[in-house]
């Protein structure tokens, strides 16, 4: 059976997806048919995708030494309602967009806002850190209290990505959430190569000074296609940063 196999290349970490493409490259081989997705399965790809995008962009645009803030409410400042809070949102970043400016520095973030089950408010943001970031954003947020802590790395980001953009569906603690980025971040395509045979994966060649992050290791039957798939992460033994 016939697959591609697609790759992007990261500081520190390589992303592998492979599918089969539905050609046929010996006999006897068949395709699983296929099903028709439910509700259930379509909103697993959604939350999946974003998933997978936000933390692509971590990995190209972002460094263990940036932050991760926790933008806070004062229990008379909540906002009403998602709306208000995105506007609360957008006076704050047009702010520290014009302070990164007069530094001479690009802003780049991603940010989920969250509504707690018991009426709680507050923004998760990613942000890229310049001198003085602190000092922008604690100016910047008008409504409560800002919480530094440097960015994390631990599965290479894979982590992060998820929590940036959990949903009540990915978390029960959340009544709402809203997630965003900005657009100055783009993913460049894949390597894209094409094979007429299935590689089993005890003969899946790992690249030297690379190991397998087997959290990231997914491997079966697309419910949508009826194709085999494989995806993985090889991450860098010895990081310098």
């Amino acid at each position: 059976m016939e697959y591609k196999k697609m790759t992007w290349f990261f500081r520190g970490a390589i992303e592998v997806e492979e599918y089969a493409t539905g050609k046929f490259g010996a006999p006897g081989e068949k395709r699983k048919k296929r099903e028709k997705p439910t509700p259930e399965l379509m909103e697993k790809r959604n939350q999946h995708r974003k998933e997978k995008l936000a933390r692509r962009r971590l990995r190209k645009y972002f460094r263990k030494n940036d932050y991760l803030v926790d933008l806070t409410y004062r229990r008379d400042a909540r906002p009403g309602n998602i709306k208000q809070a995105k506007e609360q949102f957008r006076i704050f970043l047009r702010q520290v967009r014009r302070e990164y400016r007069k530094r001479g520095q690009e802003l780049r973030w991603l940010r989920n806002i969250e509504v707690g089950t018991k009426g709680a408010w507050h923004i998760h943001l990613c942000i890229n850190r310049i001198p003085e970031t602190d000092l922008i954003l604690a100016d910047a947020w008008k409504h409560g209290k800002v919480y530094f802590q440097l960015m994390y790395e631990r599965g290479e980001f894979r982590e992060l990505a998820a929590y940036i953009t959990k949903t009540p569906k990915t978390d029960p603690r959340l009544k709402e959430s809203s997630y965003s980025a900005s657009r100055n971040m783009p993913l460049p395509p894949p390597d894209e190569k094409t094979y007429r045979r299935w590689k089993p994966w005890e003969k899946v060649k790992i690249p030297d000074g690379y190991y397998v992050d087997m959290d990231s290791f997914k491997e079966g039957t697309n419910p949508f296609t009826g194709r085999k798939y494989r995806i993985y992460t090889l991450l860098l033994l010895r990081q310098t940063e």
